[in-house]
């Protein structure tokens, strides 16, 4: 069988492709074995960030399923998707179509998600199919339908450069969007006049970076956004004119508005802000028509994640800055192809081409797919799926480059329901991740710089991701594994796809069949293309315009569009916009804490710098995993003395729903009794540390988006027995780990892994006695610290153990050095004592610049400013996301 992704050079001999992680889109060129920047894509100029730096790195992928399993075993092809077309029959004849469940990912290409949706939905005949993207996106996406009447971002990344306020609300962009907060750095440094205003209860990178941070208390959004509308009325900011002609329901919002629980004292107690800041941020919107407000999880993941972002849009409709340069609201998508995956259809709650479950949109659709049935109502959004696995409502389910056992919320209710499907294919790189576990039968996928397609980024353009290597072993592209479902299946005339190009030109004269404008979402353009043509498809943003070039006969171009609604018409049936007058609700926080006699701390859950999702793709690699080894919960210097814990301490934190562990660590940008934890860590990297297990399945009723961001938790210490730091070619063999409470901490080092070990069951001495017994270890003691053991192979360290009473702080980089080494006690003892010196965290992880570089730079070579640190050691010269630290490090270190 051949591989359908066929290498695509240019002919310079590049290859010029998408970067795979996240919404930013960044364009990137491939020479050889030499990966950088497209600086002809309009999204990055050629910047990238360090994530975006390593992925031909992350190509060399441990554990790679090579080849199709069922229930363990090895099958070909033709016999794998035999299996699921047989099952998925049977079950639709016994069952209906409506046992039958998709869920899919912003990883996939357009064309990928398109043949799913169309399988699901035209073919198989229910909604049941869902993206991840319900867990980011899912609320801007209704904000977007209910205030403009489409799923449509009205603005372009140049509108953050035009801007003369900016407002970020929600967002860490620093950390998130590096490459786009790196032209925000850029703008406001060749315009001193740009205001930075972040919204968002903790003081992170990017509000370190603020002309002003409004530390808002979590989930009084609305609230505060309501104040500012009120502000808007009551100053006379208000475009009348523009509302007037272009806008509707403001008789109603300036009702709820003329209550006084929104005006400006009233919001400052409320929202936890000095009412000299909350003036001062009313002020500056007020008074600047060049204004953009770019929103992201922080407003999204909310039980009224929905009406958030619409009290958002509510302040851009109410001065007419929507579509203008420089003037709009701006949603971020957190996934590389999370906008294409709603312009096909791939969330339940809608029908593909921005059409929705009306009778019209689904015999449209219907029609044009020519299809034997169509679903007719909504299906399932992914919280509701899973329930209905877990009850069984739901036989048979398809999970495709996503992982949702530990990415979704409650998530040991989600892996019961993974565990009691009938039915579980998992399409994947790997066979370990924590979803590939319960599989029946595992699909071995092609991933990046294998498989080709095309993507949308958050300020709708349109990219092609290019195969440059063939896939191995019998790996294969998504949309051809569902298509030759489909065919199974007896569907045959729905899914004869020769290539990537019929499905996009497909779906494109789709977006543009009985259009007739009244969707924005129009790719008509693409369907006249030739194979040729869209071979060498450049970035462009949709709508899309062809236009004949006149002195090249026959040939067309296709125009792009770079900002939507700028003369006032919309895509309501009247043409107007909709403003939203929502009551503002508090944070939903899952009943009783576990303790009821302690309040314990209000968690929030989200990102970190240079870790991707669950870490499946990025987990591996040595450099990603510098920055943050291990998984830890932090909160401020106040709550930490108030809890009598000690910084570095492992912690236990408990919901009503599960437990997990963690170190503690200190952040003084977090208010008092609030925690932050990120969401990255999968069973593959540490023992019980994944944050969702603690969160509660509470959902905004409009969007289904999960509230990720508020959890009442109780913290309570773990009792360790001992500490260990284990270096080795290989996993550790050591008795009396594995049972619970003990826990462990996985990262990559050259040569093998580290892992961070600690157990509350098992004595020091019980350890190593169980060592001893295998015969290949020796044991060494360590003045007033413990001991060390090293196991050899043949005479050559094949591991070392370091085992005390108190968490380890050493260099492990110095330690892997010795592995495969011949045994020599001088050189082991004076490699552990330099280990022992302790390691310096990674400041620059675009450069591996460390903490203790810096220092000596400053202190030892006399560089007191951040200029001279970027010319030495390049750091912050490159995705910027450092430079904060940079600062503060010189303003400690320099001589005052």
């Amino acid at each position: 069988m051949s591989n359908p992704s066929a290498v695509l050079p240019t002919a310079d001999g590049s290859v010029q492709t998408t970067c795979a992680y996240c919404g930013v889109g960044c364009g990137i060129r491939i020479s050889g074995d030499q990966l950088e920047g497209d600086a002809s894509h309009p999204a990055n100029l050629g910047a990238l960030c360090i994530k975006g730096s390593t992925l031909l790195d992350t190509m060399a992928y441990p554990h790679r399923l090579l080849y199709p399993r069922l229930n363990g075993k090895h099958v070909g092809w033709d016999g794998a998707l035999d299996e699921i077309a047989s099952r998925f029959s049977q079950i639709i004849a016994e069952s209906g179509p409506e046992a039958i469940g998709f869920y899919v990912s912003g990883q996939l290409m357009t064309e990928d998600y398109y043949v799913a949706n169309k399988l699901m939905k035209g073919y198989i005949g229910a909604a049941n199919i869902d993206t991840n993207s319900r867990l980011c996106m899912s609320s801007a996406v209704m904000a977007h339908v209910r205030a403009f009447g489409e799923d449509v971002v009205p603005a372009c990344y140049a509108d953050l450069e035009l801007c003369n306020l900016l407002v970020l609300v929600g967002a860490n962009t620093a950390w998130t969007h590096p490459v786009v907060f790196r032209r925000i750095q850029q703008a406001r440094a060749r315009n001193p006049q740009m205001k930075l205003v972040v919204i968002d209860p903790r003081k992170t990178m990017t509000a370190e970076q603020a002309d002003l941070h409004l530390p808002l208390q979590p989930g009084t959004d609305v609230w505060l956004f309501h104040g500012l509308c009120r502000y808007l009325l009551q100053s006379g900011a208000v475009d009348r004119a523009y509302v007037d002609a272009h806008v509707d329901g403001f008789p109603e919002l300036a009702a709820l508005l003329d209550d006084p629980e929104y005006d400006e004292s009233a919001i400052a107690r409320r929202c936890g802000l000095s009412e000299v800041d909350l003036r001062a941020f009313f002020r500056w919107f007020a008074a600047e028509p060049k204004t953009v407000t770019l929103f992201c999880q922080g407003v999204n993941q909310s039980n009224q994640g929905t009406d958030k972002a619409n009290s958002i849009i509510n302040a851009h409709l109410l001065t007419g800055r929507v579509g203008k340069p420089g003037a709009s609201p701006f949603s971020m998508t957190g996934q590389p192809n999370a906008m294409g995956g709603r312009e096909v259809g791939g969330l339940a709650t809608q029908l593909t081409a921005h059409m929705g479950f009306n009778d019209t949109d689904c015999q449209r659709v219907q029609d044009f797919w020519q299809s034997p049935t169509i679903a007719r109502q909504p299906g399932l959004k992914a919280v509701d799926l899973f329930e209905a696995v877990r009850q069984k409502k739901i036989r048979a389910l398809w999970v495709i480059a996503t992982n949702p056992a530990i990415s979704l919320p409650d998530s040991a209710r989600v892996r019961e329901a993974l565990a009691n499907c009938e039915f579980l294919i998992v399409s994947e790189m790997t066979a370990r991740t924590d979803t590939a576990q319960f599989a029946h039968l595992l699909l071995p996928a092609a991933g990046w710089g294998e498989r080709g397609g095309t993507v949308t980024n958050s300020e709708r353009c349109i990219s092609r991701q290019r195969p440059f290597t063939q896939a191995p072993g019998e790996a294969r592209p998504d949309w051809w594994a569902l298509a030759e479902v489909g065919k199974r299946m007896g569907f045959a005339e729905g899914f004869n796809y020769h290539g990537l190009n019929d499905i996009l030109r497909e779906f494109a004269a789709l977006t543009a069949h009985e259009n007739q404008g009244a969707r924005q979402l129009d790719l008509g353009a693409i369907a006249q293309l030739d194979d040729a043509q869209l071979d060498s498809w450049q970035p462009t943003r949709w709508p899309l315009v062809a236009q004949d070039e006149a002195h090249i006969a026959g040939a067309r171009r296709v125009l792009g569009t770079e900002r939507l609604f700028a003369e006032g018409r919309f895509s309501t049936p009247n043409g107007k916009a909709r403003l939203i007058a929502a009551a503002p609700l508090l944070p939903v926080l899952d009943a009783d804490p576990v303790d009821s006699e302690r309040a314990g701390w209000l968690l929030n859950t989200g990102r970190i710098r240079d870790q991707w999702h669950t870490m499946t793709r990025t987990g591996h690699l040595v450099r990603l995993m510098e920055n943050e080894p291990y998984p830890k919960v932090s909160v401020n210097h106040h709550t930490l003395l108030a809890s009598g814990l000690e910084l570095g301490q492992l912690v236990w934190l408990g919901s009503k729903r599960d437990q997990v562990l963690a170190r503690l660590e200190r952040d003084d940008g977090l208010a008092d009794n609030e925690a932050f934890m990120p969401m990255h860590w999968s069973d593959s990297f540490t023992a019980r540390g994944g944050v969702n297990r603690l969160v509660a399945p509470v959902v905004d009723p409009v969007s289904g988006q999960p509230q990720f961001k508020q959890t009442r938790v109780q913290v309570q210490p773990f009792i360790a027995q001992w500490h260990g730091v284990w270096i080795g070619q290989h996993e550790p063999n050591l008795q009396g780990l594995g049972r619970d409470p003990g826990w462990w901490s996985r990262r990559p080092v050259d040569g093998g892994e580290c892992r961070l070990l600690a157990d509350a069951d098992c004595s020091a001495e019980q350890l190593w006695q169980g060592l001893a017994v295998q015969g290949h270890w020796i044991r060494l003691p360590l003045k007033g610290q413990g001991w060390l053991a090293v196991a050899l192979n043949q005479g050559r360290i094949s591991g070392i153990l370091l085992c005390g009473a108190s968490p380890w702080q050493v260099n492990v980089g110095l330690l892997a050095g010795l592995l495969a080494v011949p045994l020599a006690a001088a050189s082991l003892a004076t490699t552990v004592e330099q280990a022992l010196a302790g390691d310096s965290r990674i400041v620059c992880s675009c450069f591996r610049v460390s903490e203790r570089q810096i220092v000596e730079a400053i202190e030892q070579q006399g560089i007191h400013e951040r200029a001279g640190l970027q010319a030495l050691l390049k750091c912050g010269t490159n995705c910027g996301t450092c430079v904060v630290e940079l600062d503060k490090l010189v303003a400690k270190h320099r001589p005052q």
